[in-house]
């Protein structure tokens, strides 16, 4: 797509920009967590509010509330009138209500920003560098259950957020079959298990994922009285040789796939091509960076692939539909259908060749 051609004066202003991005995104957390954007919201028929009035409102310093501001005010976050009294701009409504960017901050901000200074040693290497700043795993997956509760919250906020909204448009195209047995791989906290048992009375579910999160979902399951039809399979998708059980009616991957590279994600095809028998479906949904409507939803896409690169696993990334379409005929499957959900997700609904 062109884009448009900035002036001099413009581009060396979106360099400058760049050049102090962690400087506003540091304002823009700072604002929010002291509660001094929802301070001016919830005064906004007041026409604003003064420096005075939010070091009040929200017990800071003014110099501290006011060198936030100015630079807020500079990144077009806030405005501020003649008589100095501020109200949010739309960028900063959006930035402290509006949900998506909420978990893509938190997630930011919880999860990825101290690592993100390991970027450039992560793309030398082609390991997690950033990784250290949570704790010492080779992957942040087996890191995930014992992340301090706030980190892993951002986490799990970030990676639901972009799955809850369409979970049960895919589960209508799961059960088209009536699978008895299903395969969840990748199963993280079980929501997708869950769901699943609560509307489908005959079907059981084996979540497959690594011990820590696997014993997790688990003890969700139990917690949701689903204990008897849901049951765990330990894995590690990295060990020379993974193998899976049979027996299943459908294999179904939600946002699994692109955690792992070009390769190791063919190991993990043709490994479920050897289990599968000649009915069973193997659903895989992502999130394709070729095929997002807006601008914004490929930028945030391509952003997540660094956090790929930095903190989980050094290798992996969100991925063109092409780059999957062609690894699913590499792994011995071929494509049955090819559903497009929602605004942002893609199923693609494979079977043995």
């Amino acid at each position: 797509m062109s884009k448009k051609q900035l002036k001099a004066i413009e581009a060396l202003e979106e360099a400058q920009k760049i050049a102090f991005a962690p400087f506003i995104f540091q304002t823009t957390v700072a604002l929010r967590k002291l509660g001094a954007f929802d301070f001016i919201f919830d005064n906004r028929d007041k026409g604003g509010v003064t420096i005075q009035e939010i070091s009040k409102g929200v017990s800071v310093s003014e110099y501290g509330i006011g060198v936030l501001l100015e630079l807020a005010e500079s990144s077009d976050i806030v405005s501020k009138d003649d008589e100095g009294r501020y109200e949010l701009t739309k960028t900063g409504y959006f930035l402290n209500f509006n949900e998506t960017v909420n978990v893509n901050l938190n997630f930011t901000d919880e999860v990825c920003y101290k690592g993100l200074d390991h970027l450039t040693d992560a793309i030398k290497t082609g390991k997690p560098e950033g990784l250290i700043e949570l704790g010492e795993w080779p992957t942040i997956y087996e890191g995930l259950s014992v992340l301090p509760e706030k980190i892993k919250k951002s986490w799990f906020d970030f990676d639901h957020h972009y799955s809850d909204d369409v979970f049960d448009d895919a589960l209508k195209i799961i059960f088209r079959s009536n699978p008895k047995c299903i395969f969840d791989i990748g199963g993280n906290t079980g929501k997708f298990a869950i769901r699943s048992c609560k509307l489908y009375e005959d079907v059981n579910v084996k979540i497959i994922d690594l011990p820590g999160q696997l014993n997790k979902a688990l003890e969700n399951m139990r917690n949701e009285g689903f204990g008897d039809r849901v049951s765990g399979y330990e894995i590690d998708w990295l060990a020379d040789s993974p193998s899976i059980p049979t027996g299943m009616d459908t294999i179904w991957m939600s946002q699994f796939l692109d955690c792992f590279s070009e390769d190791e994600i063919l190991k993990i095809l043709s490994t479920c091509v050897k289990s599968m028998g000649e009915n069973t479906e193997l659903l895989i949904m992502e999130t394709f960076t070729d095929r997002q409507k807006f601008d914004n939803a490929k930028f945030i896409l391509e952003a997540t692939s660094l956090y790929f690169t930095v903190m989980a696993n050094g290798n992996s990334k969100m991925y063109p539909a092409k780059v999957f379409l062609r690894l699913i005929d590499e792994a011995g499957l071929k494509l049955k259908e090819d559903i497009k959900m929602g605004e942002y997700h893609t199923i693609l609904v494979c079977e043995k060749k």
